[in-house]
């Protein structure tokens, strides 16, 4: 019992990816090398290599492939039970594949000269001992993942106690202003802000692409209505956008960064620039503003764009980027997002 409550909340990763499977491999291949030269074997060491590597890889690609499959149903489970589920699986594969190699190579070479039973023994006891310390790496893995997100939603909530009040009285000014001259605009202001507000309240939570770009733009329209013609939007994506889940604020901070230290720093008229690109693996967001080499006086929001790197990579390892760069006087963010989920 004590076991079960020293344990951080287990969650089986999505590894069916190439990065991922590239590793396994890897890994396996070092065992096999660590097995196939370990002391006391002299005779054909690189036939005994080939025939351990074949075995371990076997192993490894069958167990891989199977919590692919079982993924769902073993992230239901208590992370106790996680573990030994997942240590059962591996153990019952390797014997498994024990059994299959000693039927198919008993005759072919010394090392399947010993019985089935005593050749099945030492394969599980070095699975065994493989088993304790991945799910040690496991254990550390969802450690350090659980730090990063108490991290990271700390940030996000310092990230949002500073902004919203001085976005809320920009805002409340405007609608305000729009209630004599514009009723119907002044509405819909509120609405938009509205939305934007209902949106922080589930920062930490994930929407649909859609969904976060449709807040983006309400977030636009109500800085155009106070702005008026000094900013300029030219916003362009594809008709058919994937479906595909972010995390709630990813774009709205950038578009914000671009207006606050962008646009408002200009004195006539200035162009903000958001092309969505999509292709077969991901899509590309690219945010450009003016840029300013005098200081504006307000804060660098800095910490809005680290938040969004550190919300990325708990989602999609490093599948997803957040780059930024100055070209040809011109602030240029890059958010590239995976369309498969669950990258990293």
């Amino acid at each position: 019992m004590y076991l079960q409550w020293a344990l951080p909340a287990l969650q089986l990763p999505y590894l069916c990816h190439g990065r991922f499977l590239l590793r396994c491999a890897v890994l396996a291949q070092a065992v096999a090398v660590v097995l196939a030269f370990a002391p006391g074997t002299h005779h054909e060491l690189w036939l005994r290599l080939g025939l351990i590597s074949l075995f371990v890889h076997w192993v490894a690609l069958l167990t891989t492939l199977l919590f692919c499959l079982l993924r769902n149903r073993l992230n239901r489970l208590s992370p106790l039970n996680i573990l030994l589920s997942c240590s059962g699986i591996f153990l019952l594969l390797t014997m498994l594949v024990s059994f299959l190699a000693h039927s198919g190579f008993a005759s072919g070479h010394a090392m399947f000269s010993q019985s089935l039973l005593s050749f099945t023994l030492g394969n599980l006891m070095v699975a065994l001992i493989v088993a304790i310390i991945a799910m040690q790496f496991f254990i550390m893995h969802s450690e350090r993942s659980i730090q990063l997100q108490a991290q990271s939603k700390a940030e996000l909530t310092a990230l949002q106690a500073r902004i919203q009040p001085h976005f809320l009285f920009n805002s409340l000014n405007t609608a305000a202003e729009l209630i004599h001259v514009a009723p119907a605009a002044a509405e819909q202001a509120l609405l938009d802000l509205s939305a934007l507000f209902r949106a922080a309240l589930h920062a930490g939570e994930m929407v649909t692409l859609q969904d976060e770009l449709t807040l983006a733009k309400q977030y636009l329209s109500l800085e155009q209505w106070r702005l008026g013609k000094r900013m300029q939007v030219q916003w362009q994506q594809p008709d058919n956008l994937a479906a595909l889940n972010v995390p709630a604020l990813t774009v709205q901070p950038l578009l914000e960064n671009a207006v606050r230290h962008g646009i408002e720093s200009c004195a006539q008229t200035a162009t903000l620039q958001v092309d969505i690109l999509q292709s077969s693996q991901s899509v590309t967001i690219v945010i450009v503003n003016p840029f300013n080499l005098k200081p504006s006086g307000r804060a660098s929001n800095g910490i809005a764009l680290d938040n969004i790197r550190q919300r990325l990579q708990l989602h999609y390892g490093s599948a997803a980027q957040l780059s930024q760069s100055v070209v040809n006087g011109s602030f240029r963010v890059k958010l590239v997002i995976p369309l498969q989920a669950g990258a990293g």
